[in-house]
């Protein structure tokens, strides 16, 4: 089996009991009256998101090799069959019950990872796990952004950031053939990710960063909500059923200023910080009041790691993550300035191609010619021609599941997501 990085049994140990650190840190604050969760579609309950965790990496690691189930419920309750309305309605165990379990699942398998040989076979199944977990993380993050919960409290809190301000400004390229997607035998991918093929790309401008709180404002000044010459029809009858008038988690002080809710406060604009919690329609109705365009999702991988006929996974290079080159892994609990880690920019220029927040892209999510599923429970296939592509990943994405060929992809209606969005000249 094609997969990944060569992890040995100890650096595999290690993410995954760091995985598990940061799952626990993400509820360990949180009182009984907090993990109560309204029954919204975009939310689960704490407990359920929780148990989901310890039953996938039970059924991946332990079950496939013949192992008990401790719960005989739990494929019932956690499992793919089960639909999102129900996970309301199940008896979930207990907090406490849980945790043990979580505990418990973890102790059982990193036991069996200590007497087994780690070859491809079964580094695939880690690293499976471990991207199902490090996604649940952002979705416990966002979850608490979604709640008006206080901010998480990192274990490895960082502050600040390396530079700031704007970034303004475009990159140009020259375009032509490149390979979209991931290559075999380099690191873990997911299934859509799969494989590497050809396209064109046509010669571009695109900006150095993503559109900044200061330019969205501009468009909400001018009425951009209320003028349907900038919205698709899709997107106009988005924004009338949904009575949008403004970016979700704005509101105007007593003053006529606007704030914005991170987490439990409201805080007021910072000129500087990208644009977050916008969907796509959003995106593309700002790009036409900009006279611009969001970007496919190969002019993004081309502008974030191709040149010369070389794709490189990272927009730095082939180097592993550090923190001074992207506001990755969590370590900071929000967005940073645009302008921050030059570090990291990509070989064309650009900022913040991985890191800080997720981008929209104009691209549906299709699979990639060939495409065939693995072991990953149709995690996009149900999305293929409905979902939206996203790039890039956000503050909140662990380092480890951050590359320039990774592929986001969600409803282009949400707008909970720690998502933002940069343009290209059309």
């Amino acid at each position: 089996m094609l997969t990944s990085n060569p992890w040995t049994q100890a650096e595999t140990a290690a993410a995954l009991r760091d995985a598990r650190r940061r799952t626990l840190e993400l509820v360990a604050d949180l009182d009984d009256g907090e993990l109560v969760v309204p029954r919204l579609a975009n939310l689960s309950p704490f407990l359920w998101e929780l148990g989901r965790i310890a039953w996938f990496q039970e059924r991946w690691l332990l079950r496939r090799h013949g192992e008990p189930a401790p719960r005989a419920d739990a494929d019932a309750i956690f499992g793919d069959a089960a639909t999102h309305g129900s996970r309301w309605d199940a008896p979930l165990p207990t907090r406490k019950e849980t945790l043990r379990w979580l505990e418990q699942t973890l102790e059982r398998a990193l036991a069996r990872l200590a007497r087994v040989e780690v070859d491809d076979d079964e580094r695939y199944y880690h690293q499976l796990v471990l991207a199902h977990e490090d996604a649940c993380a952002e979705a416990l993050t966002r979850q608490r952004q979604t709640l008006g919960l206080p901010a998480p409290r990192p274990t490895l809190l960082v502050t600040g950031a390396p530079g700031g301000g704007a970034c303004p400004g475009d990159v140009a390229f020259g375009g032509g053939p490149m390979l979209l997607g991931a290559e075999p035998e380099r690191r873990f991918v997911h299934d859509d990710e799969k494989w590497s093929h050809a396209v064109d790309v046509r010669p571009l401008r695109i900006a150095r960063a993503p559109v900044t709180q200061a330019e969205f404002a501009s468009f909400v000044a001018e009425g951009g909500y209320e003028r349907g010459e900038f919205w698709s029809d899709v997107g106009w009858r988005w924004r009338q059923r949904e009575h949008a008038d403004a970016p979700l988690y704005w509101e105007r002080d007593g003053a006529g200023n606007w704030l914005c809710k991170r987490y439990d406060r409201m805080v007021e604009l910072a000129p500087d910080l990208p644009m977050m919690h916008v969907n796509a329609h959003e995106a593309e109705a700002y790009c036409r009041f900009a006279a611009r365009a969001l970007p496919t999702e190969a002019e993004w991988e081309f502008a974030a790691g191709w040149l010369m006929r070389v794709k490189k996974p990272f927009p730095w290079g082939w180097n592993r993550f550090e923190p001074d080159l992207a506001n990755l892994d969590g370590l900071r609990i929000g967005p940073v300035d645009v302008g921050a880690f030059a570090l990291g920019d990509s070989v064309h220029g650009c900022r913040q191609m991985l890191g800080n927040v997720w981008e929209w892209t104009a691209s549906a999510l299709r699979p990639y010619p060939g495409f065939e599923r693995g072991h990953e429970l149709e995690r996009a296939s149900p999305h293929f021609g409905r979902a939206r592509v996203l790039r890039g990943g956000s503050f909140a994405t662990r380092a480890r599941e951050a590359r320039t060929t990774a592929r986001g992809f969600a409803d282009p209606e949400r707008r909970d997501l720690f998502a933002g969005f940069r343009t290209v000249e059309p």
